[in-house]
Parts: C-alpha cells; structure tokens; sequence
C-alpha cells in the first residue's frame, strides 16, 4: 500500500511536469535569480534562513564524506543555500542546481523539493522517478517546512541514486519539525519548544554534543553525546554553571551580548578527568531583543582537524611497496626506514633533488601507525618569507590585515595526531627555525595574535637536499634545530649510484605513464638502455620519469641523445653502423669506460667491477692503444 501511495503523488507530479510543458532533456531550471534578485530574496527569507541553519549543519554533518548535499528552498522552490561534499557539489552545480534556482514542478519538473511543496508533504524521489533525464543520478528526501499551518519553504538531502536510504527522508522530516518549531517561538518572541521526545531523538543520534543554558550560565538540556564526552550525566551537569565547565564563558557572553559570532572556535572543557579541547559553537534565540537561550555544539577537535587534513589533500599515496629498487645498499635503506617508521624521533631525510624524498616520507607514514591520521606536506621554499608562520602555526581573527574571519589553522593543529613533512627545510628562516625548535621540543603551538598554548602530537620529517652540517658552520642553519632533526637521518642515493635499478624504473615508468597518457609502450633498444644506464642523470629518479614520458609523448626515441654525453653518444652511433658481437660490444664498453675516466686504470677498474690486472690483460687482448694509465 505504502508503494502505490508513493506511486501515485509521482504519477500526479508527472502528469503536471509534462502539463507545465517541461522537457526531458532540460538541464537546468527554467527560473534562475540573477545577483540583485537572489539577495532581496534571502532578505525576505532572514529568518527562515537563520532558523534552519543550525539545523542544516548538523544534518550535513551527520552525512559528511558519503557525497550528500543538504538543500534548503523558500515556499516558492527558490534554493536559498546548499551546503555539502565538494565532490557532488560541483556535480550539482555543473547542473546550476545552485542559490537562486527554482526547484518547482514548473521550472525542473518532478522532483523532492517541488513536489513535496505541490503535495505538502514528505517524499523521496530516486532515479528515473525524476522528470527529467539530467536529475536521474540523484536519490533526494524533501519535506516542507510548516509555520502555523503555512508552508515557508522546503528542506532537502540529495545524493547519488545508489545511495538511497529510508532514513534520510525521516531525518529531514525531524529536521522540518525543529526548524518550523523553532520559527514559531521565535515570532512569538517564546523559547525553544519542540517536540520533546523528537527533538531527543534527533539530538541523541548526532555524534555532537549540545547543551542549551540560558544567558546566566545555567544549563537547561544536554544530549547524550555530550555525557560520553564530558563524562557528566544530564542530571550532573545541569548543576555545574556554564562558567566553571567552559574557560573563557565571560568572554564569550560579551561577543553575543554585543551582537557577534561565536563559529568552530576551540575551547576547553574542564570535563571530568581532565581538561579536554572541543571546537564550539554558538547559536543564540532571542526573545524581543535580548537572548534567551544559547545553544552550544561541541564536536571532536581531533575529528575537525582530521576533516581540514583531508579537505587540504593531505593523505600520503606512495607507500615501501611502491619504491621500485634492487640495489643492495638501497634495500638497506628502505629496511631501515622501516625500523624507524613507528618512532616518535624527527627522521631528517637528505639526498639530492629527484631522489624520492617526499616518496619515502609518505612511505615512512603509511607505514606506521599514524597512517589514518593526516599527512602534511609543506615546501618550506616554496612559501614566502611574510606568509610562512601563518601557514604553520595560524592565526586568530584580527592579527593582521586580511586575516581570516573566524582564524585559520597552522599545518600543525591540522596535522595532529599524523605527521608533517618539511621538505627544502634548508630554506627555512632563521626566526622561524627558533619557532620550530619549540614545537619540537615542548609539542604546542601559538597562532598569530594569540597567547594560548595548542598541543599538538606530530611526528616531523625533514627533508632537504642541502648539506645541513656545511650550513650550520656557514651561520645559514641553527646548529641546536640541525641536531634536533638529525635524530634518525635517511640518506636518498643518487640515481648515478644505483644504476642496476635504471631498467627496471625504465620499465615502469613506460609502462605506468603509457597507460596513463593512453598511448602505447614504446620499445627501447639494448643499446641505448645500456647508455642510459651510464649517463650521468643529475636530475636522478625525476628526470628519468620526464625523459620517459617524452619519449612516450612523441612515441619516438629521438629525445634519449640530450640525456647522454658525448661518450656515449658515439658509442651508440658506432652499434648502428656495426653488427656487434659480444667481444666488440666488450671492447667498445671498456672504450667507453676508459675515456670517462680520463684513463684511469684504478677507477676504470672500479667501474666495470674487475681488477686492475684483469683490465690491463682485457685492454692486451683488444689491442686498446693510445691509453693513459693513470693509478
């Protein structure tokens, strides 16, 4: 029975698409506001906006990361805002499913915020039940807003149609319920009332913990999420004023009382045990002009700074099984890294640029137990000077021209409990090399235009291709900062000494950048591999990489020659023009190997990884003339 019912208001909503004229391909709303007509829209809507907010927030937050998007729309089917999972939302916009669109029947045809308006009531539209073609990956769950018996406007949670739920539709319904509520009191200038046992439904199954207290500090209600992370029962803490369990309360009632905002700022809580840190926020209901409740969300501050580590691209891809190597020195290196993965120690990785140090950081990460937790890259050369503590360490509202409403976090408090990896460290400034010290050693931070101390639990990794010690005796770097990273160093290998490795990377990155570029693996001849393998490679593993997608791009050799010196150059040129045996191509290698080396004997020898003797008796048989036998 319940399917036919919901059968029947689509098939009503159908007929009146196709009656309004809509079309199936449409892509967008027929009625778009422009600019000026949006904003005289959202100021006739102000208090539904206001209401429904705080609502739409947590909604939203109890979908974060599963690609929903929360809609809310006036009476008319207008979007007034839209808050979601970047991912989807640029999805949606693509469709100018946007603030100032209309979502009625008459301008998109059926679907959840235009027929529940045209029903007055919940539904949930998925797939093909939409009207148009374009709506037919969405699964949305509307329900009309309800002021004293008047629709007001519409409130909607829209995702992927595989991802349809029933609950959603009865999360939005409980949503509707607080926000026409919540409407009402405050046009009759009343407090918050709303159905008890709902509204404690709603609240208890959110992972935030809410407290109401009125502008004196005594606290009305609580959720049960508040109990498991103040360790208070309900009972408990409705007997302990607000003042003594939040520190600066005083501060706080003096930003409302003067008309501000009090938006995701961290506090600390003297919860039971011990003093703990929440991100906060406030949401005052007035009654006439003066407060008469405050509503406070409290959220995990390690799971918001867990959220912004994501939002900045912060998680770590490459990991020891993706490091391409079978040189014996560099397996050392790699089990080495291993071993130290899990210390809580400062690991300073040095080599050359194109060595793979941000790949082995990542890898050092993912291998160790902070792996689920942010990982942060910051190019300490790349920031400018004036810019690089803010970045770090954040700021708080107002410490400077421009700064950010509400503050800004450093890299550190957005990394904590994961790791941050400091390349080009070598390029740090010396006052901020003072700051990073402290960090080290005592573990907080200060944002900018702040006295308060941030405890932060980071591991650092430093990178660098400079050579630190030279540094600190020219006054470049601070000695005490220098051994304080040199804890657990990592030396990176140039490419020139692990040449076995060259053939395989060759291998793999013409196989991985074919398939990425979508272009076919191109063969290289063996001898030009070999000349490969002897050149000189001063931009190592990266400039490899770049020489094999060129050659993949082109789909032609032609651009090995720039990479190989003159040496062997000829001796390529030479193995076109002969058909070599394996003694010739002997000879012309110990040629080749002689000319490097000036003529050394003794690093010749080295090189090919024979004896003097045996060279001496290889040059003999080979009738090599016209050598300089140096040492």
């Amino acid at each position: 029975m319940k399917s036919s019912g919901k059968r029947e208001y689509i098939n009503r909503s159908l007929n009146r698409s196709i009656a309004y004229g809509v079309k199936k391909g449409t892509m967008y709303s027929k009625d778009i506001l422009s600019s000026n007509e949006l904003q005289m829209r959202l100021d006739e809507n102000k208090d539904l906006l206001l209401a429904a907010l705080p609502f739409m927030d947590e909604l939203y937050n109890f979908v974060k990361g599963s690609d929903f998007f929360v809609i809310l729309s006036d009476k008319e089917g207008c979007v007034l805002n839209i808050i979601g999972d970047d991912s989807i939302l640029s999805d949606a916009y693509s469709l100018k499913m946007a603030p100032g669109a209309f979502m009625d029947e008459k301008s998109i045809g059926t679907n959840a915020i235009g027929t529940c308006l045209a029903e007055r009531m919940p539904v949930q539209i998925s797939g093909d039940e939409h009207f148009i073609d374009a709506y037919h990956r969405w699964t949305c769950s509307a329900a009309p807003i309800i002021k004293m018996g008047q629709v007001v406007g519409a409130l909607d949670i829209t995702g992927y149609s595989d991802a349809v739920h029933s609950h959603t539709l009865g999360m939005v319904v409980a949503a509707v319920v607080a926000i026409g509520k919540m409407i009402e009191n405050n046009e009759y200038n009343d407090k918050i009332i709303c159905d008890k046992t709902h509204f404690k439904t709603v609240l208890d199954s959110m992972d935030t913990g809410i407290i109401t207290c009125n502008i004196e500090g005594r606290i009305n209600m609580a959720n049960s999420t508040m109990e498991d992370m103040f360790g208070y029962s309900e009972k408990e803490i409705k007997s302990i004023p607000i003042g003594l369990l939040i520190d600066g309360w005083e501060k706080i009632k003096s930003i409302l009382l003067t008309g501000g905002t009090f938006t995701n700022e961290e506090v600390s809580v003297n919860a039971r045990k011990n003093k703990l840190q929440f991100n906060t926020s406030l949401y005052p209901i007035y009654s006439g002009n003066s407060i008469s409740e405050i509503t406070f969300v409290f959220r995990d501050v390690h799971k918001v700074r867990k959220l912004a580590g994501r939002i900045a691209a912060s998680q770590a891809i490459y990991s020891f099984d993706k490091i391409i190597g079978q040189d014996k020195n560099f397996i050392q290196i790699i089990e080495y890294t291993k071993k130290i993965s899990d210390s809580k120690s400062t690991i300073l990785i040095m080599g050359e640029s194109g060595t793979g140090k941000e790949v082995f950081a990542q890898s050092i990460h993912n291998y160790s137990k902070r792996k689920d937790e942010p990982f942060i890259a910051v190019n300490c050369g790349a920031i400018p000077r004036n810019l690089i503590e803010s970045e770090l360490f954040g700021y708080e509202e107002g410490a400077f021209t421009g700064a950010r409403r509400g503050g800004y976090a450093g890299k550190f408090e957005i990394a904590d409990g994961g790791t941050v990896f400091l390349d080009e460290i070598g390029e740090m400034p010396n006052d901020m090399q003072i700051k990073l010290l402290r960090v080290i050693e005592e573990g907080v931070v200060t944002r900018i235009g702040s006295y308060k101390q941030i405890y932060v639990n980071v591991r650092i990794i430093a990178a660098t291709n400079k050579n630190l010690s030279d540094e600190t005796m020219k006054g470049n770097f601070r000695k005490d900062l220098f051994y304080r990273l040199n804890v657990l160093p990592v030396f990176l290998p140039p490419l020139r000494e692990r040449k076995g490795d060259i053939p395989l990377l060759l291998d793999y990155f013409l196989s991985t950048i074919s398939k990425k570029l979508n272009k076919r693996k191109v063969s290289i001849p063996e001898e030009y591999i070999k000349a490969l393998v002897e050149a000189p490679w001063p931009g190592n593993i990266r400039e490899l990489e770049n020489l094999v997608e060129r050659i993949i791009n082109t789909e032609s050799i032609d651009g090995i020659d720039e990479n190989l010196d003159k040496n062997n150059k000829e001796n390529i040129a030479e193995t076109k023009e002969i058909p070599l045996t394996l003694a010739s191509m002997e000879k012309q290698y110990i040629l080749t190997m002689l000319n490097r080396y000036n003529g050394n004997i003794t690093s010749c020898a080295k090189a090919l990884g024979i004896g003097r003797n045996t060279l001496y008796r290889k040059i003999k048989d080979y009738s090599i003339t016209d050598i300089k036998h140096g040492i």
